[in-house]
């Protein structure tokens, strides 16, 4: 199903394919310089890539979060990605309104795990034609994701990813059951492991998420070994200072290394 993005490369490299970029659009230059290393990083090692990025974020904790630079202008940033560089993008929607409107700027729609269930926005994404990635919700069963893939399915389109961002464990923290992965393939679609999302811990009393990001090889080599289709990764030059989701994000510096370790643990995958 891969190969029907727009633009994506290296797909009969026989690699897992990478959904990675910043949390959220916070300016062009920082888009641009992300995209550019991870897009050399893939071409490299032969993975098939898609940008990502919200232009705007929807879940904050508090009021005074930052959400994003303004709509159109951040859907014009990436589109800018998907003409100048040639690559795919994805970014979230959180209304019918907004799948209409981020369809004309991305090459894939993705539902937030909170909204997986919103059989409108379900709805409304499936009748753009875009190819849909739905989250999990973190207080989902991996087997309940099929009411939602239906939902689009049902809609008139095919187009269907989903993506694993891990389950609530009490009230701050996450935890991942790797026995959905195979659970969720079993409908017949691509399933995305999200790295980064599944080592947040939520509801921090200061309002914001923290996270636990020196476990992100240890995730991501778990979920390679268990034959995920896709991963997803959030990544910056300088989590500490993001404008969103800087505590689980993974340091762009390391990302070549990690992606290489993943490479090798698909080979040898690959050859049992």
């Amino acid at each position: 199903m891969i190969q029907n993005i727009p633009n994506i490369k290296h797909t009969d490299s026989g690699n897992f394919f990478l959904l990675a970029g910043p949390c959220v659009v916070e300016s062009e230059e920082n888009v641009f310089h992300i995209a550019e290393k991870v897009k050399e990083i893939t071409d490299k090692l032969k993975i098939p890539y898609v940008f990502k990025a919200s232009y705007r974020k929807a879940n904050r904790s508090r009021l005074d979060s930052f959400t994003g630079i303004g709509d159109i202008k951040a859907l014009n940033i990436l589109n800018k990605v998907r003409e100048q560089l040639q690559i795919p993008v994805v970014t979230d929607i959180h209304t019918e309104q907004e799948a209409v409107l981020a369809a004309q700027y991305a090459d894939i729609l993705q539902i937030p795990a909170f909204l997986c269930r919103q059989t409108s926005l379900l709805v409304a994404a499936a009748k753009t034609g875009k190819i849909v990635n739905i989250k999990k919700g973190q207080f989902l069963a991996p087997g309940s994701m099929k009411f939602a893939v239906d939902k689009v399915l049902e809609s008139g389109n095919k187009n269907i990813m989903i993506t694993d961002r891990g389950t609530m464990f009490g009230y701050q923290d996450m935890i991942i059951d790797y026995r959905g992965i195979p659970e969720m393939q079993e409908f017949g679609y691509p399933v995305i492991l999200d790295i980064t999302h599944s080592l947040q811990q939520p509801n921090q009393s200061s309002g914001v998420t923290g996270g636990k990001p020196e476990l992100i090889e240890i995730v991501a080599r778990a979920g390679i070994a268990v034959g995920v289709d896709g991963i997803f990764i959030e990544t910056h030059p300088d989590p500490a200072n993001a404008k969103s989701d800087g505590a689980n994000m993974l340091h762009l510096n390391h990302l070549e290394k990690l992606l290489y370790n993943l490479v090798e643990i698909r080979k040898t995958i690959n050859k049992l």
